[in-house]
């Protein structure tokens, strides 16, 4: 069984085989990158409000340091302002994820699908009233963000721990937000296999934990860079898929170019 280091650099390899492949289907590439340019405009916009506010915010939440002198009084809003910026920006890259799925769920599931046609064995779409999927898409978001701010809010506190806090918190908030959005990322291959929970889909992803995180993690920092996202959010969603033929064990081969066989070997053991 390959090792924790070689699984999660194997998820990470996905992107690669997952821009190359719609680098030669610049048509889904270029509609895959729309939704995710409306919402990065929108989160821009609110982050830049919130550093416009956040002195006034960070006064109100440091009542505690009034008293103090003004170098620790200032740390102490320092080291506030951080971690909120850093919570919010953890709950914005979660939700912009989820709301991007949202809106452009009918790209993605195209790009999802023409990764499965490209191998063998492509399962058929779900074969289900439309309302039943939609209300379904519906529970698992509004679940998906409540746990993302319920995760943002532990890491906020956890920041506060001395010396190690902050390290923690930043560490935490990589891995919790890489494995939220691989569950994300896999939501539309898994359903057309039959997974249809997120409860089977966290089970499934768990399978090979670190190859998930693998892939997770690295999309996860990349979408937090504004308009990054762009690009960075189609090609996860190829990788999404092709991650879960490794789950279910199925064939990730495609006919590529041999300069491409190497890396195919390494993201497939």
């Amino acid at each position: 069984m390959p090792s924790a280091p070689a699984e999660a650099l194997g998820g990470a390899a996905l992107l690669g085989r997952g821009a190359s492949f719609l680098l030669r289907r610049p048509r889904l590439f270029w509609l895959g990158a729309l939704p995710p340019l409306v919402t990065s405009v929108v989160f821009v916009v609110a982050l830049v409000l919130l550093v416009a506010e956040l002195p006034a915010l960070t006064g109100w939440l440091t009542p505690f340091a009034q008293g103090w002198s003004e170098g620790m009084a200032l740390t102490a809003r320092i080291v506030v302002g951080t971690l909120l910026v850093g919570g919010v920006v953890l709950l914005m890259v979660l939700v912009f994820s989820t709301l991007t799925l949202a809106i452009g769920s009918p790209v993605y599931d195209k790009i999802s699908e023409a990764v499965d046609r490209a191998h063998p064995r492509a399962p058929e779409p779900l074969d289900e009233p439309l309302r039943t999927g939609v209300a379904r898409a519906v529970r698992q978001s509004v679940a998906l963000v409540l746990v993302s701010a319920a995760g943002a809010l532990v890491l906020f506190g956890v920041g506060f721990v001395p010396v190690a806090g902050q390290v923690v918190a930043a560490v935490g908030g990589a891995l919790f937000g890489g494995w939220m959005l691989a569950i994300e990322l896999v939501g539309s291959p898994l359903e057309r296999r039959g997974v249809l929970t997120l409860a089977e889909r966290r089970r499934t992803l768990r399978r090979r934990r670190w190859r998930s995180l693998g892939l997770g993690v690295p999309s996860f920092l990349l979408l937090s860079i504004p308009f990054v996202a762009v690009v960075v959010f189609p090609v996860a969603t190829a990788a999404g898929t092709l991650l879960a033929r490794q789950l279910r064990s199925e064939a990730t081969d495609l006919p590529e170019r041999s300069s491409e066989s190497r890396l195919r070997q390494v993201t497939d053991q």
